[in-house]
């Protein structure tokens, strides 16, 4: 059964527990997440990115550098950019940041709202809620043979007949074994499941 159905539950959990928005990152390796959310204002994300905020945010660098939750106003680090007093301009007036995770597989979410600080309860929910995303979706160790001669054909280029006729299976079955390695990687794409494939050293 896919994972993926329940991921979503928990990104609606989130989206609940969080009104002003959050961006979460899912088992960040080599700076990419193998999976990327963000329901902050669109303004505020074009802004983020044109800036390159994401090498100077001081959220997401006590992220990298400690595990548990912490509200934006205490995590007591430089600002020199003025992040934090332009994400308010957007309506993110108060946030928190909850990371889990070795640092070779970290995830990282920031959740905010307008109105009033996270009580500790909030926090506690919204870190049970990543924790849970977090565990869902750890990457695979492996993928089974069928799955990786099945995502070699894609990325060689091969269309399903001339793949299924080169493995020796029906074109049926051969979809079969993409839909598996699919869900095996949360992918909602074979393209995609082929990139994490490749990614995580799999194919």
């Amino acid at each position: 059964m896919s994972k993926a159905p329940v991921l979503d539950l928990l990104m609606h959990e989130m989206s609940l527990a969080a009104p002003g928005g959050f961006a979460v990152g899912l088992h960040i390796r080599y700076v990419s997440p193998l999976i990327m959310v963000n329901t902050y204002p669109d303004d505020w994300q074009e802004v983020y990115t044109a800036k390159l905020y994401g090498l100077r945010d001081p959220t997401l660098a006590w992220g990298l550098s400690h595990n548990g939750t912490r509200r934006w106003s205490q995590i007591g680090l430089p600002d020199p950019f003025g992040i934090l007093p332009e994400a308010a301009q957007y309506g993110m007036v108060y946030g928190m940041i909850a990371s889990i995770g070795p640092m070779s597989s970290r995830t990282i979410a920031g959740a905010t709202r307008a109105d009033r600080e996270f009580t500790d309860s909030e926090m506690e929910l919204i870190q049970r809620l990543v924790q849970r995303m977090h565990d869902l979706s750890e990457p695979p160790a492996r993928l089974s043979k069928p799955q990786v001669e099945a995502l070699r054909c894609i990325a060689d280029g091969d269309r399903h007949a001339a793949a299924a006729a080169k493995l020796g299976i029906s074109e049926s079955a051969f979809k079969a074994r993409l839909t598996s390695a699919r869900q095996k990687l949360m992918a909602r794409t074979t393209a995609e499941a082929v990139q994490r494939a490749k990614e995580y050293g799999l194919i």
